[in-house]
């Protein structure tokens, strides 16, 4: 199985939930983990397996992730299973009516990344999933990287 987490990093969370997943997914040969700006898009159409992270920023993905996203072609993805994942502050830490309309109505990254993988011809294999930070720079909430990798592992086996 031929793999690769792709991912931004603000303040380090996702990288390392990127790395976990990628971990988690199968030996070093086989998986990159690499950012959003170090990937070409014609580079995915070879993969088996793409996983696509990015923090949630204004309840979208990143920037740098939008861009990457958008520069996939339309059928770059065929036979390529893919997954999203976002890092994000839980609802529940934020003590704000607001933040918490804004969550219902607008989501969190993932799912449009998901979204996005899709429309490109991916194959979704592992709904898409959020992983905690505290604060809005973290660090990542514990047991966040052990949860990662028990999300990601389902993927690696179908290799």
């Amino acid at each position: 199985m031929r793999a690769m987490v792709v991912f931004d990093s603000v303040h380090g969370n996702t990288e390392q939930v990127a790395r976990a997943v990628a971990e988690a997914l199968g030996p070093a040969e086989d998986v990159e983990a690499r950012r959003v700006t170090e990937v070409d898009a014609e580079q995915l159409g070879d993969l088996d397996v793409l996983v696509v992270g990015a923090p949630t920023h204004a309840f979208r993905p990143s920037p740098a992730a939008r861009t990457f996203l958008k520069s996939i072609p339309a059928d770059g993805l065929e036979r390529v299973r893919v997954a999203a994942f976002d890092t994000r502050v839980p609802e529940e830490d934020v003590d704000s009516g607001v933040f918490s309309f804004f969550v219902r109505f607008f989501g969190y990254a993932a799912k449009p990344i998901a979204d996005s993988l899709k429309r490109k011809g991916g194959e979704l294999a592992l709904p898409p999933e959020g992983f905690f930070v505290e604060g809005t720079e973290g660090p990542l909430k514990e047991g966040e990287l052990e949860r990662a990798k028990d999300w990601a592992r389902p993927l690696g086996a179908t290799g």
